[in-house]
C-alpha cells in the first residue's frame, strides 16, 4: 500500500491526534471506541484476503510470511490503524507477493489485478453480510432487545463496522498509487501509459498526499460510500422483506 517516508507519516499522524485530542468530547471518545472493532475487522480481513487471493493462484509467500491468518496482529500497521480511526483514511501491513510464483493459467497482470481487488472485494462482503444481520435482527429480535442498552451498542456496532468496510473498500479502489486501485487499473494499460505512470509515479503520490491532507478526497469519496451503502441497505432490506412475508 502506501510508501511515503515514514517520519512524514509520522508527523501527520502526531498533528491529527493532537487536532482530534484538542475538540474530544465525551461522547466523541465513545464513538472512538465503538469504531475501533469495526476499523480492526476491516483491516483484518481485507489484507487477509489479499493473501488469500494470492495463495490461491499459486504465491505462497504471504503463507510463509504467516499472512493467510485471521489474526490481526498479523495485519495491523499502528499508523495506518491509528489515521484510519482519527482521519477515516487507513491501511494495514502491506502484503508482499512474487508474481514469478503465480501457477494460475490466468495471466500475470490478471492474476496480481485479482490479488489486488480482493481486498476491497472483501470489504463490500463483510458490508453485505453484516447489513444482513442487522435487517434480520430488526425484523425478528425482541423489541426489549433492541432497544435495550446492549441491543443499541451492538446495533451501533454492526452499523459503524459496516460503513468502516465500504470506506475502505470504496477508498482502495481509487486508481492513484499506491492504492489498490492503481494496481489493478495499470495491470490492463497500454505500455507506453505503464511507462507514464512510472516516470510520475512520485507526481501522483503527491497528488494524493494534497488530496488526503485539504480533505477534498473525503468530498469525492463520501457521496460514492454514502450511494453505496444506501444500495446495499436497500437490496438487503427487499431480500429481508422476502424472508418476512414467507415466515410471518
Amino acid at each position: 500500500m502506501f510508501s511515503f517516508d515514514k517520519r512524514t507519516l509520522y508527523v501527520i499522524l502526531f498533528l491529527l491526534v493532537v487536532f482530534s485530542l484538542r475538540s474530544m468530547t465525551g461522547d466523541y471518545l465513545l464513538s472512538l471506541l465503538l469504531t475501533l472493532p469495526g476499523v480492526i475487522v476491516a483491516i483484518t480481513f481485507h489484507e487477509f484476503a489479499h493473501a488469500w487471493m494470492a495463495d490461491r493462484l499459486g504465491d505462497t509467500t504471504p503463507r510463509y510470511q504467516g499472512r493467510l491468518t485471521l489474526n490481526p496482529l498479523a495485519h495491523l500497521d499502528p499508523v495506518g490503524l491509528i489515521l484510519l480511526i482519527f482521519a477515516h483514511v487507513g491501511w494495514g501491513k502491506p502484503v508482499q507477493i512474487n508474481p514469478n510464483n503465480f501457477t494460475s493459467n490466468k495471466s500475470m497482470g490478471t492474476c496480481e489485478a485479482l490479488v489486488s481487488f480482493a481486498g476491497p472485494a472483501m470489504n463490500f462482503i463483510i458490508a453485505i453480510i453484516l447489513a444482513f444481520v442487522a435487517a434480520l435482527l430488526s425484523a425478528f429480535a425482541p423489541a426489549t432487545f433492541l432497544y435495550s442498552g446492549g441491543g443499541q451498542i451492538l446495533g451501533t456496532l454492526i452499523y459503524a463496522t459496516i460503513s468502516v468496510n465500504i470506506g475502505l473498500g470504496v477508498f482502495n479502489l481509487i486508481p492513484l498509487p499506491p492504492l489498490d486501485g492503481e494496481k489493478i487499473f495499470r495491470n490492463f494499460l497500454p505500455y507506453r501509459a505503464l511507462e507514464w505512470l512510472d516516470r510520475n509515479a512520485y507526481t501522483f503520490n503527491l497528488i494524493f498526499m494534497v488530496l488526503w491532507i485539504t480533505g477534498l478526497l473525503g468530498e469525492v469519496v463520501s457521496p460514492v460510500i454514502g450511494l453505496i451503502e444506501k444500495g446495499i441497505f436497500s437490496l438487503v432490506g427487499i431480500v429481508v422483506g422476502v424472508i418476512v412475508g414467507i415466515f410471518l
